[in-house]
């Protein structure tokens, strides 16, 4: 004889399956790091042997090339249209002329020569000035943030949610929620620079969301942009997002990357 179970008892059965598999899914490290790279705790790793594309061997190990990306003129409005960006940004229209933008985060490697596995690493931790001095010496300078935008929006108008597009921000597509989740809990600092390629821009730059928040040029106070590691609303990943900060702070989660003439 055949006994029904209680629908209390099948909707429970179901639920938990369905939590079971999301669960699993979330602890699959392996999806969240591109080809190549290896999951290590909240990381993405470079192995031992021939560098993960996109970086590229250097004489202190794998690291960023340096490619500088082509941000064409553009004119955005940003504002109610964007309808998630209502009461969050003023409605405003930013007319941006073309300039280059560095394709990848400024790493530790360039920042401070260092070696070894790390070298991929987001550099973080700088002043503003001390950033906008490292882009100097290069023949740079910070972006200011409508660039930053007009670049993060792929020139496109009007501006997507995220670099990659409108669909959500998943731990596949960038380096954010390491520190006390969703996408990790053990975070100690900045990811490998390119090892989320689902969340490249059509223009090809990586990492414009999260990872380390980016310095940008401004008259007063300061301001980083596209989130970071330690982000854990997919809210603040988007594109007219801000952090503000004191311009003198040392912040583990606020990098950079520069800007040059066209």
């Amino acid at each position: 004889m055949r006994l029904a179970l209680p629908v209390a008892v099948v909707v429970v059965a179901v639920g938990a399956a369905v939590w079971v598999g999301i669960a699993l899914r979330g602890r699959d490290d392996g999806a969240r790091c591109g080809p190549g790279f290896l999951p290590r705790g909240a990381r993405c790793a470079v192995p031992a042997g021939p560098c993960p594309a996109p970086l590229a061997s250097t004489p202190h190990g794998c690291d960023a090339p340096d490619v500088r990306v082509l941000v064409p003129a553009c004119t955005l409005t940003v504002g109610p249209s964007d309808w998630e960006a209502e009461r969050t940004v003023s409605p405003r229209t930013l007319r941006v002329q073309a300039f280059r933008l560095d394709a990848f985060e400024v790493t530790r490697g360039r920042w401070g020569g260092d070696e070894g596995p790390d070298a991929a690493r987001a550099a973080s931790g700088m002043t503003r000035d001390e950033a906008a001095t490292f882009c100097a010496a290069r023949g740079g300078r910070l972006p200011t943030e409508d660039e930053w935008m007009a670049a993060a929006a792929s020139a496109v108008d009007p501006p997507r949610r995220y670099p990659w597009g409108d669909t959500g921000a998943v731990c596949r597509r960038a380096a954010w929620g390491l520190a006390g989740g969703p996408c990790a809990s053990d975070g100690d600092g900045p990811d490998t620079v390119g090892a989320h390629p689902d969340g490249d821009s059509p223009l090809g730059l990586h990492d414009l969301a999260g990872n380390v928040a980016e310095w940008v040029a401004s008259p007063e106070r300061g301001i980083a942009k596209g989130g970071s590691w330690q982000t854990a609303l997919a809210s603040d990943l988007r594109i007219w997002a801000r952090l503000e900060l004191d311009p003198g702070a040392r912040d583990a989660k606020v990098g950079l990357r520069c800007a040059y003439a066209p």
